[in-house]
């Protein structure tokens, strides 16, 4: 269980130091230029590869969820036990919050970073978010977007899947899932994510957070349900057997 716990702090910080590294530096440095496109494949490849890469790595160990939105999808698809789970969310949350001071530590020691301008890769709504989208809409599609990809991975990780291309798969539904919530809300899907860059920057981001950490969790709920629906095997009828004994 130590080593469980230690893969998925281990790997959400990493998560959070890279990839919402990648978003700072193309959003808030802006080294992506004036293309927001460019920013938006960059960051979406950045959370998909670097999960990709930790699929292959810590999946072993801990089935690498290094997301407190798949635990619960896991537990509630019967994959692991209520103390795992718990046991998960404190080393997603620690992990995420350690990856995002890292992260502060790594650019604060430049002199164009600044936590009110530059920010952290912090997800919002309303003026936070690139098409000033309101709270409804933004809670919409965390909902949409972490259902699908809790929902992809509880599929791909099955007893009858294919586990050698699993990870492959998860990294390109986490990118996926990016390209289209970048220029909404920045893309949460992943309240551990969302949670170490509100808690460094404050304001608005820590304000808003709660949206990025119920909305994700409601995601997760739904993708085992829809788990459950579609690969619940129905129980076969008995043969109807007539009076002379025969059966059809």
């Amino acid at each position: 269980m130590i080593r469980k716990l230690a893969a998925e702090l281990l790997g959400t910080g990493l998560l959070v130091y890279v990839a919402v590294g990648v978003a700072t530096l193309s959003f808030g440095f802006g080294t992506a230029g004036q293309s927001f496109a460019a920013g938006v494949v960059a960051t979406a490849l950045a959370f998909g590869l670097v999960l990709l890469a930790l699929a292959y790595v810590l999946g072993p160990i801990s089935g690498c969820h290094v997301n407190p939105a798949v635990t619960l999808g896991a537990l509630l698809a019967r994959g692991i036990s209520v103390t795992e789970a718990v046991g998960y969310w404190v080393a997603q949350f620690a992990g995420g919050i350690l990856g995002a001071l890292l992260l502060w530590g790594t650019f604060t020691d430049s002199p164009f970073y600044s936590r009110g301008s530059t920010g952290l890769g912090a997800n919002g709504w309303g003026d936070a978010s690139p098409l000033e989208i309101g709270w409804g809409g933004a809670f919409l599609i965390e909902v949409v977007l972490t259902a699908l990809f809790v929902f992809v991975v509880l599929s791909v990780t099955g007893k009858t899947a294919n586990a050698t291309i699993a990870g492959l798969t998860v990294g390109f539904a986490l990118a996926m899932c990016h390209l289209l919530g970048i220029p909404v809300t920045g893309t949460s899907v992943n309240p551990a994510r969302s949670l170490g860059p509100a808690l460094v920057v404050g304001g608005d981001a820590l304000e808003q957070v709660w949206l990025f950490i119920v909305a994700p969790l409601v995601g997760g709920v739904l993708a085992a349900v829809l788990h459950w629906l579609l690969n619940t095997k129905p129980v076969a009828a008995p043969p109807n057997e007539h009076p002379a004994g025969g059966a059809t």
